[in-house]
C-alpha cells in the first residue's frame, strides 16, 4: 500500500457525525481491511507506523507521557492527511490534540484485528518503523 492509498482509505472509512475517540473510524478500517488480502493489511500497518514515526518529534511530545503521546499522534493520523501535514509543517497545529488529550488508540489495533480475521492467526509482524514514542531518534535529537 502506498501513502496515497493509505490516506484515501482513512478518508473513505471516516464516519459522518461525531466520533470523538475515532472508534467508529477504527471499526470501519478494520472491517475494510478484513475483506482485503493480507498484503493490504500489512501495507496499512507499514504506512500507519511510518506516519506515527514521522510525528514522533521532540517539539510535539516533550510534555506528554509515552502513551499519551502515542495515542495523540494516532488522533492526528485519524484526523486525516491535511491535518497530519499541517502538524508536520507547524507544531502549533498539534497543540489542541495534546491540550485536550484527543486520542485514537484503537487505530493501533486496526491491522492486528484485521489480520487475525483474514488469517485466523495471531499478528506476528514487525513494521519497518517503530511507532512507539521516542523511537525516532532523529526527531528527538537536540
Amino acid at each position: 500500500m502506498n501513502e496515497n492509498t493509505f490516506w484515501q482509505l482513512i478518508e473513505d472509512c471516516r464516519p459522518t457525525g461525531s466520533d470523538p475517540d475515532f472508534e467508529r473510524l477504527a471499526a470501519a478500517l478494520t472491517e475494510h481491511l478484513a475483506q482485503s488480502p493480507v498484503c493490504v493489511v500489512t501495507g496499512f500497518a507499514e504506512q500507519l507506523a511510518w506516519a506515527l514515526y514521522r510525528l514522533d518529534r521532540r517539539e510535539l511530545g516533550q510534555n506528554l507521557s509515552g502513551d499519551a503521546f502515542l495515542y495523540t499522534r494516532c488522533a492526528v493520523v485519524a484526523a486525516g492527511r491535511a491535518l497530519f501535514e499541517d502538524v508536520l509543517r507547524d507544531a502549533d497545529a498539534f497543540t489542541p490534540f495534546a491540550t485536550d488529550l484527543i486520542w485514537a488508540e484503537n487505530l493501533l489495533y486496526t491491522p492486528v484485528r484485521a489480520y487475525e480475521r483474514v488469517t485466523g492467526e495471531a499478528w506476528d509482524h514487525n513494521t519497518r518503523y517503530s511507532y512507539e514514542s521516542y523511537s525516532n531518534t532523529g526527531g528527538w535529537a537536540a
